[in-house]
């Protein structure tokens, strides 16, 4: 007979997110959304180390939403320290193992 408990199934990317163009200042998301049962956790990779975000830091102004996607209240973006800009990874992981997602590029636009 046909068992009606579904197996647990590692992580898979459903949606990656997209390169994006940005001004300083201005808000912006990087979409991420994975599958996976038990429920896979996100975390964020800019140039191979990991994004903090408000789970971290409360007063972050990176917040992981619930979705998976990365939200940025503003863009930082200063002539020493430009701490938004740089290629992205998200890594969905549960027990049975990880899906990493496309690489997206943030670029912050030229004033």
């Amino acid at each position: 007979g046909s068992r009606l408990r579904q197996e647990d199934f590692p992580p898979r990317i459903v949606e990656h997110p997209s390169d994006v163009i940005v001004s300083k200042g201005e808000p912006t998301t990087l979409n991420c959304k994975a599958e996976g049962r038990p429920t896979p956790t996100i975390e964020w990779y800019k140039d191979g180390e990991r994004v903090e975000t408000d789970k971290d830091d409360p007063r972050s102004h990176r917040m992981l939403l619930h979705s998976g996607s990365l939200f940025f209240l503003r863009i930082v973006h200063g002539r020493r320290s430009k701490p938004d800009e740089g290629s992205y990874v998200c890594v969905a992981r549960n027990y049975l193992g990880e899906a990493v997602s496309r690489n997206a590029s943030l670029e912050v636009a030229c004033e």
